[in-house]
C-alpha cells in the first residue's frame, strides 16, 4: 500500500462532492487506495487518529459522493474519524499541520470548512444534533439532507437513544451511520437474515410496501387489514431474523452492509436517502483496515504519535505518567482493601487501568461512554460500602456534573475521581483541554479538590484519599509524565499542611498549584538573572483553599497567581479577595488562560501564547514592574 504514496493524481482533484460524483467505481476503489497511504503517511509525521480514519475510508468517500456535504450536514461522532472527511473537502495541503497550532484541527471545524456542520468531540450527541438540523430544516422550509455518522463506540451511551427515540417519532428524514467496527449490535445471524437486510433494502421492495400502503388505506376495512398485516409480517420476521432495538424504537433499519464495499454502500445511501424518513444504516467496517500494524493493534494506532510508516514502530515511551502512577497505586489500594473498585468510561488504557482490570477483572467497570451512568453507580457502591475510584478524563467529566452533585456529594459518599488529563491536554484541542473542572468542582459543597505536582505526590495523595478521606475527593492531573518536579510534599498532616514554600523572595510572590509549578519555578530563575527575587508559593488543595496557612508567606507587595485553567474557572477571585482582606496593601493580578476555548497545539506552542511558560511569567512580572516596591 505504502508504494503507492507517490501516485496522488486521483486525491489531489477531489475537493468535494461534484469531483467524487463525477469519478467511475474503479476510480473512486483506487481513490481509496491513495487515501490510506496519504493518511499513514501524514499522520506518522504529526501523530492523531489512525486506525479509526483508516477504518471510514470506504465509507466516508460513500457517503460525500452520495451526499454533498457544502450543503448537506454531516454530523460526526466522535469527530476523530472525520479525517477522510477533511481530506476530500479541500483540505488535503493542510495535513502537513494537522493539530498542530494554527494548523487544522484533528476534528470537525465549522470556521474550517462549511462542509463541518458542527464541533464533534465528546461522544454519543450525533443524533440529537442531527434531529436539531432536521427540524430546522423542516421549521425553516429549507431543502438539504441530514446525515449522523456516530461509531459503535458512541452507541454505548445513553444519549444515542434517547435521540434515536425522539427522531423515529418525528418523523423528519435523516440518516443515522452506525459504523461497527469492534463490536455487534443486535447481530442477525445466518444466510437468511443476510438474504433478507438485501431484499429490505432493495428500491423495488420499498416502493412495493409504500404502494401496498397507500391502496390498503383507501378501501374499506384496508386500515385495519393493513395493521393485522403488518403485525402478521412482524411475527414471521421475529421467528426468522432477530429484530434490532432500533427498530422497536421505530427507525427504519438497514442493513448490516460491508463498511468496505464501496458500490454496495453508495447504494444503500442512496436508498436511504430517498426513503425521506429516519433510517438507520448498520455498517461494519474494519479498524485500521489497509495497514498492518493498525489492523493487528488498532487501540495502539487509535490515537498515536510520530511512527515510522514503514515498520509502523512506535517511538518507547521513555518515563511513566502520572496514568502509569495512578494504575499502580490503585493496584496496591486494592490489594490490601477488597472494597476498593475502578470504574471507567471506555478508557482503561487511557487511565492506567490495564493492569488493574487483569489483576481484579470483578473489581473494574468499564461502563462504555457513560459517564452520568459511571458517577451514579459510583454512589450507589459507596453508599453500600465500597469504595470507587472514578478514572476520568477532566473534559469527559464535566458530562456528570449533575450525578457529582445529586448521586455523590449531596449524600457525603466516599468516592474518590481520578481526574485525568487536567489542564492542556496539547493538540486534540478546544474538546479535549480539562481547563473548567476546577470551577464547577470547587464550588460542590464538601467536594475536597487536590493538585499534585508530581506523579509520587499523585501517589501520596491517592492513598491519603482512599485511606483517610470520608467524603468526595478528586484529584486532578495532567496527561504526560513529571516535568523539573519530581518530589512529593503531601504528609500524613494532610489538609492541614496543603501549602509548600518552593523559594523565598522579596519582590514578587508567585502562587500556583499542580505542574504549572514548574513554569513558576522556572520563571523565578529567569528573574534572579535580572536580580528580581520571587517567592514561589504552591496549593496542594484548591477546596478546601488553604488561605490561612498561605497568608503568613505572604512577605511581597506584589502576588501573581498561575492558573492553567479557564479565567471563570479559577480560584483567582476567591483567592485574590481573601489576600486582599488580609493584606490590603498588596497588588494581586493572575495569569490563566483567558475566557476564549483555547485551540489546539503543542503544550510548549500552548504555554508560549497565553504567556504562561517560564519566559512568559518572567516578561509579565518585568512588564507590570513588580520588582518595584
Amino acid at each position: 500500500m505504502l508504494g503507492c504514496v507517490a501516485r496522488v493524481s486521483l486525491l489531489e482533484r477531489i475537493n468535494g462532492h461534484d469531483d467524487l460524483a463525477a469519478l467511475t467505481d474503479e476510480q473512486r476503489i483506487a481513490l481509496c487506495d491513495e487515501i490510506r497511504s496519504f493518511l499513514v503517511e501524514r499522520v506518522a509525521k504529526t501523530g492523531g487518529h489512525l486506525a479509526s480514519n483508516l477504518g471510514v475510508v470506504e465509507l466516508t468517500v460513500a457517503v460525500e459522493t452520495v451526499f454533498d456535504t457544502n450543503n448537506d450536514r454531516l454530523v460526526f461522532d466522535v469527530g476523530h474519524q472525520s479525517y477522510v472527511h477533511k481530506m476530500l473537502t479541500g483540505r488535503q495541503a493542510d495535513f502537513d499541520r494537522l493539530r498542530q497550532f494554527g494548523g487544522i484541527a484533528g476534528f470537525p471545524k465549522p470556521s474550517e470548512s462549511r462542509s463541518d456542520s458542527f464541533v464533534a468531540g465528546h461522544a454519543s450527541s450525533a443524533v440529537s444534533i442531527a434531529l436539531g438540523m432536521a427540524r430546522a430544516r423542516t421549521l425553516l422550509k429549507d431543502d438539504y439532507h441530514v446525515v449522523a455518522l456516530m461509531g459503535d463506540g458512541a452507541a454505548t451511551g445513553g444519549m444515542v437513544y434517547e435521540g434515536l427515540n425522539d427522531a423515529a417519532e418525528s418523523g423528519e428524514p435523516m440518516v443515522v451511520i452506525l459504523n461497527d467496527n469492534e463490536m455487534s449490535i443486535d447481530k442477525n445471524v445466518g444466510g437468511m437474515a443476510k438474504h433478507l437486510s438485501r431484499l429490505r433494502t432493495k428500491e423495488s421492495y420499498l416502493d412495493m410496501k409504500d404502494r401496498y400502503r397507500s391502496v390498503l388505506t383507501k378501501v374499506p376495512g384496508g386500515r385495519g387489514l393493513y395493521h393485522f398485516s403488518q403485525r402478521v409480517k412482524e411475527r414471521v420476521k421475529q421467528s426468522l431474523l432477530r429484530t434490532t432495538i432500533f427498530e422497536n424504537m421505530g427507525m427504519t433499519y438497514l442493513g448490516p452492509v460491508d463498511g468496505h464495499d464501496l458500490k454496495e454502500l453508495i447504494r444503500i445511501f442512496r436508498v436511504a436517502k430517498d426513503m425521506r424518513k429516519p433510517v438507520l444504516v448498520h455498517v461494519l467496517t474494519q479498524k485500521g483496515r489497509g495497514y498492518a500494524p493498525a489492523e493487528q493493534q488498532p487501540s495502539i494506532y487509535h490515537g498515536v504519535g510520530r511512527f515510522d510508516p514503514i515498520s509502523g514502530q512506535i517511538p518507547c515511551k521513555n518515563a511513566d505518567t502520572f496514568s502509569d502512577a495512578f494504575g499502580q497505586t490503585m493496584m496496591a489500594l486494592a490489594k490490601e482493601d477488597p472494597r476498593v473498585c475502578a470504574i471507567t468510561a471506555a478508557m482503561p488504557g487511557g487511565t492506567g487501568l490495564l493492569s488493574f482490570k487483569e489483576a481484579f477483572p470483578d473489581r473494574l467497570f468499564d461502563v462504555g461512554i457513560a459517564e452520568e451512568h459511571a458517577v451514579s453507580m459510583a454512589g450507589g457502591l459507596a453508599k453500600q460500602g465500597m469504595v470507587p475510584v472514578v478514572a476520568l478524563y477532566s473534559t469527559f467529566l464535566q458530562r456528570a456534573f449533575d450525578q457529582i452533585i445529586q448521586d455523590v456529594a449531596l449524600l457525603g459518599l466516599h468516592v474518590v475521581f481520578a481526574v485525568d488529563r487536567a489542564g492542556l491536554v496539547g493538540e486534540d484541542g478546544e474538546t479535549h483541554h480539562g481547563v473548567f473542572d476546577v470551577g464547577f468542582l470547587r464550588q460542590i459543597p464538601g467536594m475536597t479538590v487536590l493538585c499534585p505536582s508530581s506523579c509520587q505526590e499523585l501517589s501520596d495523595m491517592l492513598l491519603w484519599a482512599v485511606r483517610e478521606c470520608r467524603g468526595p475527593v478528586a484529584i486532578r492531573y495532567p496527561r504526560g509524565g513529571n516535568r523539573c518536579y519530581a518530589a512529593s510534599d503531601w504528609t500524613d498532616m494532610a489538609l492541614n499542611s496543603a501549602v509548600k514554600c518552593h523559594k523565598q523572595g522579596d519582590h514578587v510572590t508567585i502562587i500556583t498549584y499542580g505542574t504549572m509549578l514548574d513554569n513558576a519555578l522556572t520563571a523565578a530563575e529567569s528573574l534572579a538573572k535580572d536580580g528580581i527575587s520571587a517567592s514561589v508559593l504552591r496549593l496542594m488543595s484548591i477546596a478546601p483553599l488553604p488561605v490561612n496557612q498561605l497568608i503568613p508567606y505572604i512577605r511581597t507587595k506584589h502576588v501573581l497567581i498561575l492558573e492553567e485553567t479557564a479565567a471563570q474557572s479559577s480560584v483567582c477571585h476567591e483567592l485574590s479577595g481573601k489576600i486582599l482582606a488580609e493584606k490590603p496593601n498588596c497588588r494581586v493580578q493572575s495569569l490563566t488562560l483567558g475566557n476564549q476555548f483555547v485551540p489546539h497545539g503543542a503544550l510548549k506552542d500552548l504555554y508560549s501564547h497565553y504567556e504562561l511558560d517560564g519566559e512568559g511569567i518572567a516578561e509579565f512580572v518585568r512588564k507590570e514592574h513588580f520588582y518595584e516596591n
